[in-house]
């Protein structure tokens, strides 16, 4: 499956956005950079669909310019004034060419989800390859109000047990996207949130 970051050449503060091509044209998250919809369009005239990770203003900030674009549905686990298909965990969405299940990820957000197929892993922000913080394995920060690290310590145990050991590629909400054996990526995030030290030294 085709998958683009929409977002690669923002020059702002923005959450990645994956655009995944193929017989169902899905965006992950409609990220913070404006243009975001031009770039879209670039690749198809047509978007079947937005799933939101977690609703942080860096993943949807360009929502409303998406949905005004294309006649896209709208699928996020917390309410949303354009949501049309509410998420749980263990539902499963089609996200380009993939069957995907949702996994109830919080502690970096209240509403996290990722999504889960038998080749990717849409992390959003609970672990990511590379962040400044930590490279090849690494997980979203949980300094700040309605944050919990125990939560995310969780989330992620929760992740790797409904992660296939097929899933070879994992396109996260920030830093890079990882092609290779994404469940020790995962257990390496896992391990450095377990420390409960600081992420960033001025936490």
């Amino acid at each position: 499956m085709e998958v683009v970051n929409v977002t690669a050449d923002a020059e702002t503060f923005t959450s990645n956005a994956y655009l995944a091509l193929g017989e169902s044209p899905t965006l992950v998250d409609a990220g913070a950079m404006s243009g975001v919809v031009d770039v879209i369009a670039e690749y198809t005239d047509d978007l079947d669909r937005v799933v939101l990770t977690h609703q942080h203003g860096d993943h949807v900030s360009q929502l409303d310019a998406v949905l005004d674009a294309f006649d896209a549905e709208v699928y996020a686990y917390a309410d949303h004034p354009r949501r049309t298909d509410e998420l749980a965990d263990g539902d499963t969405v089609t996200v380009g060419e993939e069957t995907c299940e949702v996994v109830f990820t919080p502690g970096h957000a209240d509403d996290h989800v990722s999504l889960v197929s038998d080749a990717s892993l849409f992390s959003g922000d609970v672990v990511v390859h590379d962040d400044g913080a930590f490279d090849d394995g690494s997980f979203g920060r949980t300094d700040m109000a309605g944050q919990s690290r125990e939560r995310l310590i969780e989330s992620i145990e929760d992740l790797l047990e409904r992660l296939p050991e097929s899933v070879k590629h994992m396109y996260s909400g920030h830093g890079d996207v990882f092609e290779g054996d994404v469940r020790a990526v995962v257990e390496r995030a896992l391990g450095r949130a377990e420390r409960r030290e600081p992420k960033y030294p001025d936490e």
